[in-house]
C-alpha cells in the first residue's frame, strides 16, 4: 500500500506537494479547534453552574470575582450581565451587556473554522490546476514529432498527472469540508448554550429583584339595595 500511494503521489508532479501542504495545515487547525470548542463546552459548563449557584445564593459579589478571575467565554458574558446589575440598571440594560459580551466571544469560538472551507476549495482547485497542466502536456505529446514510443510514454504521464492530482485535490477536500461541518455544529452548540445561559441569568436575576407579590385580598363587597324598604315604601 505504501509503494502504491508513494507511485500515485510521484505520478501527480510538484502539485501534489502543494496539496499535500495545504491538508497538512487543514489538519493542524481542524485538531487545534476540536481541542479548543472541546475545553471551551467542558469550561463554559463548570463555570455557568457555579455562577449560577452563586447567584441563587445571592453572592453577587463572588459571582462578580469569580467571573473576572476565570475569563472563560461563558464567565466574560455573564460578568458583563452581572456588573450592570452590581450598578442597581434595568433588566434591558443587563440583557444589553450579556449580548455584547456574547458577540465579544464569539469572534473566539468561530475563530480560524472558515480557514477550513478555504483550504478545501484551494485542494480542489489545485487539483484541477495539475489537471490542466497534464492535459497541456498530453496534447503537446499527440502534436509533437517525438517517436511514437516516446509519444505514448509522454501521454501516459501526462494523463497520470492530470488524473492523479483530480484525486488527490479530491482526497484533501473532503475530509477537510467535513471537518468543517463537524466544527460548526459545535460550535453552534456552544453559542446556544451561551444564549440559554443568558435566560437563565435574567431570570434568577428577575425573580432576585422582585420580591413575591404579596397576595391579592377580595375586593370590597358593594352593599345591596334594601329592597324591602323599597317595596314597603
Amino acid at each position: 500500500m505504501i509503494e502504491s500511494f508513494a507511485g500515485f503521489f510521484q505520478d501527480g508532479g510538484p502539485f501534489m506537494v502543494v496539496i499535500a501542504v495545504v491538508l497538512l495545515i487543514g489538519l493542524i487547525v481542524s485538531v487545534e479547534r476540536w481541542l479548543y470548542l472541546t475545553t471551551q463546552k467542558h469550561v463554559n459548563r463548570r463555570d455557568f453552574r457555579k455562577l449560577h449557584e452563586m447567584l441563587h445564593r445571592k453572592d453577587l459579589k463572588g459571582a462578580l470575582n469569580y467571573a473576572r478571575d476565570s475569563g472563560s467565554a461563558m464567565a466574560t458574558m455573564i460578568g458583563a450581565g452581572l456588573l450592570r446589575m452590581a450598578r442597581k440598571q434595568p433588566r434591558e440594560d443587563i440583557e444589553y451587556a450579556m449580548e455584547e459580551g456574547l458577540l465579544e466571544v464569539m469572534p473566539r469560538l468561530e475563530k480560524r473554522t472558515q480557514y477550513l472551507a478555504t483550504l478545501a476549495n484551494v485542494a480542489t482547485l489545485l487539483g484541477l490546476l495539475g489537471t490542466i497542466f497534464g492535459l497541456i502536456d498530453a496534447f503537446t505529446a499527440l502534436g509533437g514529432e517525438e517517436a511514437a514510443g516516446n509519444r505514448q510514454a509522454m501521454l501516459s504521464s501526462s494523463i497520470s498527472l492530470a488524473m492523479s492530482t483530480t484525486a488527490f485535490g479530491l482526497i484533501a477536500a473532503i475530509p477537510l469540508l467535513l471537518i468543517h461541518a463537524l466544527l460548526q455544529t459545535k460550535t453552534n452548540e456552544i453559542v446556544d448554550s451561551f444564549e440559554m445561559a443568558g435566560i437563565k441569568v435574567l431570570n434568577l436575576i428577575s425573580d432576585a429583584n422582585n420580591p413575591a407579590a404579596a397576595p391579592v385580598s377580595a375586593p370590597p363587597r358593594s352593599p345591596q339595595p334594601n329592597t324591602a324598604g323599597s317595596r314597603s315604601s
